[in-house]
């Protein structure tokens, strides 16, 4: 594959796995989040499903930076699976599950991301459609 960050339609290939990076939610921020967009949840549970959400999506964006990918088109198939606790660390990863040519000029690329739990266990899932320029 390309240099990570010119990656495009043509540098991937159906079944290969990216890894994203991991993050933790810490104490600190899953209660600063919990006060400010989801009142009423209990902190003892986990970070709530919105910061799980948050948290892939920075994985994502992060990984992606650089890539020749003009837009992301869907994220679907949204799965929660499990509220991970303060301080675990989360990985992601994403597998191409898909590929269209669109022309000579761009293709769309459907994936799957998981984030996974420090004991391998999916904690989120969803699947994304997004627009690469092509070489």
């Amino acid at each position: 594959m390309a240099d990570p960050l010119h990656v495009h339609f043509e540098d991937l290939e159906v079944g290969q796995v990216l890894q994203l990076g991991a993050c933790a939610a810490d104490e600190a921020a899953i209660e600063l989040f919990v006060a400010h967009f989801s009142p009423g949840w209990d902190a003892a549970y986990g970070a709530p499903d919105a910061l799980v959400y948050a948290l892939w999506s920075r994985l994502a964006a992060d990984k992606a930076a650089g890539w020749a990918q003009s837009k992301l088109l869907a994220v679907d198939g949204l799965r929660f699976m499990r509220n991970p606790p303060a301080g675990e660390l989360l990985r992601g990863r994403m597998t191409v599950m898909g590929k269209d040519p669109v022309g000579d000029e761009k293709g769309i690329v459907i994936a799957q991301h998981d984030l996974l739990d420090e004991g391998g266990r999916l904690v989120f899932s969803c699947l994304t459609r997004g627009v690469f320029v092509r070489r």
